[in-house]
């Protein structure tokens, strides 16, 4: 018993305690792994351990395929609305510039008009002072009021009338008696001259221009025409 408390023997002793103590932390190692690892299967052990970081590294190229994917259909959708966006804006500007040209025609339409009518204003026709003259510019006052007649069928009731005088008066019928005398180039009494007097014209009986288009108008409203006059009216 006493050799037991020598310096040496302790020494001997402890050692032999870390040895075993050594081993049994081996075996206890050893018997956990084997515990967590399925049997047969060393090799697995050691994909076991590298799992992780594969793990690590399919997670990892999942992600930034993912994101890739992600940023390509926002690249797909920016572009599509950068598209309808450049649509919409051509079509606008298209509508804008055909609206402006319309607007440019219509204008130039307006000018050429009215400068066509400044320039049909400007340039009355001069009709000769003799009974040509007056019959061409009695038609003229006539299609502006919408009379009818002919060149022809005035002419034909002015010589049978006065001759183609415009001073003629007939101052012996039953009007010259009742005080109202025929007058002009077709002999026109005052009261039809005055009710088919057309504006315009000289309000006068003699004026030759004025007792044909009153004349006319007169006819025109009881015959249809002058041309449909034939004989005293």
């Amino acid at each position: 018993m006493s050799e037991t408390n020598t310096p040496g023997h302790s020494r001997r002793l402890t050692k032999a305690h870390k040895l075993s103590v050594a081993g049994v932390a081996t075996l206890g190692a050893a018997a956990l792994a084997f515990s967590l690892v399925p049997a047969g299967a060393g090799e697995t052990q050691t994909a076991v351990a590298a799992a992780p970081v594969a793990w690590s590294k399919v997670v990892d190229g999942a992600q930034t395929q993912a994101v890739q994917q992600h940023l390509t259909v926002q690249q797909v959708v920016a572009g599509q609305q950068a598209k309808v966006a450049k649509d919409a804006k051509d079509a606008k500007a298209a509508k804008e510039t055909a609206a402006k040209a319309k607007a440019a025609a219509d204008a130039k339409k307006d000018r050429e008009q009215k400068a066509a009518a400044s320039r049909s204003a400007n340039r009355a026709p001069v009709f000769a002072n003799n009974l040509d003259g007056w019959i061409k510019e009695a038609l003229f006052i006539m299609k502006r009021e919408g009379i009818p007649g002919t060149y022809a069928g005035i002419h034909k009731n002015i010589m049978r009338e006065s001759s183609g005088n415009p001073m003629a008066i007939n101052n012996w019928d039953i009007n010259a008696q009742n005080g109202i005398p025929s007058k002009g180039l077709l002999q026109v009494i005052a009261p039809t001259f005055k009710a088919y007097h057309v504006k315009g014209t000289k309000f006068d009986q003699y004026d030759p221009v004025a007792n044909i288009v009153a004349a006319c108008n007169y006819a025109a409203d009881r015959y249809g025409s002058m041309d449909n006059v034939n004989s005293a009216y």
